[in-house]
């Protein structure tokens, strides 16, 4: 059975879920660099550099965290170019 120990890894993670009554949504990579319409290797090259939103990596598959998407997105916002290049020079 080739999908035999991802099947139960999920079915681990899908009781897991039951039993907290967590709902968490995830994005893969692929799906992130659509929704950024970036690269999937610029993803790459931001988990390496430390940029970007967290992620989880699991048996080998990276995976983002929807509140961790939009928290990221939300420390992106700016109300001027000002706002832009003073966040950009603080790091």
């Amino acid at each position: 059975m080739a999908h035999g120990r991802n099947s139960a890894f999920m079915d681990s993670c899908q009781l897991i879920r039951k039993e907290t009554k967590m709902e968490v949504a995830h994005l893969n990579q692929k799906q992130l660099a659509a929704r950024w319409s970036i690269s999937e290797a610029t993803l790459e090259r931001w988990r390496s550099e430390g940029i970007g939103p967290k992620f989880l990596k699991l048996c080998g598959r990276v995976l983002y965290r929807q509140v961790d998407i939009e928290a990221y997105e939300e420390s992106c916002l700016a109300t001027s170019t000002k706002t832009v290049a003073a966040q950009v020079r603080a790091g």
